[in-house]
């Protein structure tokens, strides 16, 4: 999920031999595709609508489209809609009107739009954070004092500390990436920390940086397609990654997930509708969701 992405000049990525007729077919479908989205990013089409309007699988399209554009059409939907958002919130519409002109859920989906995540290579990961230089701070949150810490990439991780519990926050953090290098600098974390509560969602996307296994990483990525007063379960969790055996291996690492209310973990709820843990405790996750769900209404 790198965004924003870049406009995609076809004719300049993927020149055509005018004697190769399947290339022009692909070029075609291609095209295609990316004049309908442009037109209708509104309604926010799948897949299998894109793969029907060509007459494709959805596998096939998803492989053609990305070997020629370089993103899968969602990645292309997403880059669009992004777009249009800015532009939209340059004007005097307010969020909730921007949201549904867009033809987003609400609020809290265009705010996972405008979080850019990325993964750190897997060696930071295994290194336990060898060579890495992280800076951090503590600053004032909704839910009590919040520990950020951020790389030169973007922030890495936010944790919450109860009172007088600061020294043991930042060793649960630490901890994580014990080899790293740590730097006070509250003044590289403080933006970090003022966007991720911000009640009104910033033209500039956050940059948020993913460090742990690829596994982690594929269930942190897909806890940020869960929309902003919505939750979902450990299970339909691990379905979302193709996992569905592996509820328990999913609800681990939501479990070790390192950038609290970001990546939202606090919407995993366990399949009776019970609250289940939460790192930072369940007191603060009823905390969480009942102010996200008082952010949604009254939008």
């Amino acid at each position: 999920m790198n965004y924003p992405i870049p406009p995609i000049d076809l004719a300049q990525a993927q020149p055509l031999n005018p004697s190769d007729l399947s290339a022009s077919r692909d070029y075609d479908v291609v095209r295609r595709i990316i004049e309908f989205i442009s037109e209708n990013y509104r309604d926010q089409p799948s897949l299998e609508v894109l793969a029907d309007l060509v007459n494709l699988s959805p596998f096939h399209l998803q492989k053609l489209f990305t070997r020629w554009a370089g993103l899968s059409p969602k990645g292309f939907l997403q880059a669009v809609t992004l777009d249009h958002a800015r532009r939209l919130l340059d004007g005097p519409d307010s969020l909730l009107d921007v949201s549904y002109d867009l033809g987003l859920s609400g609020p809290g989906r265009l705010h996972d739009l405008f979080v850019n995540a990325e993964a750190m290579s897997p060696g930071i990961y295994k290194s336990r954070g060898d060579g890495l230089t992280i800076y951090y701070g503590f600053h004032d949150s909704p839910f009590g004092l919040a520990l950020a810490m951020a790389t030169d990439r973007g922030l890495a991780g936010l944790a919450f500390a109860d009172e007088g519990g600061e020294e043991a926050a930042f060793a649960d953090m630490a901890g994580r990436w014990p080899r790293a290098k740590y730097v006070a600098a509250p003044e590289k974390t403080a933006g970090f920390v003022k966007q991720a509560f911000a009640e009104t969602t910033t033209q500039q996307p956050m940059r948020v940086v993913l460090i742990g296994t690829d596994f982690e990483v594929r269930v942190w990525e897909a806890l940020l397609t869960i929309p902003m007063g919505r939750t979902t379960t450990y299970s339909a969790l691990a379905g979302s990654i193709d996992k569905p055996k592996a509820a328990r291996a999913v609800g681990a690492a939501v479990g070790r997930n390192p950038i609290s209310f970001v990546v939202p973990c606090h919407r995993v709820i366990g399949k009776s509708g019970s609250l289940t843990g939460y790192h930072w405790g369940l007191t603060r996750k009823r905390a969480i969701l009942g102010w996200e769900a008082g952010q949604t209404f009254e939008r």
